[in-house]
């Protein structure tokens, strides 16, 4: 009984982080250079 009541646990603990990782806010550590202005050479046909 207790081997199932730690599985649920487990698996309700798996499903929560998830659901917080995907639906809380922004980690990303993107440095705040602004829009950078497209150097590349232009495509012509």
């Amino acid at each position: 009984m207790r081997a199932i009541s730690n599985l649920i646990a487990s698996v309700t603990r798996y499903i929560t982080e998830a659901a917080v990782r995907i639906f809380g806010p922004n980690d990303d550590a993107y440095p705040n250079i602004g829009v950078q202005p497209y150097t590349g050479d232009v495509y012509s046909e």
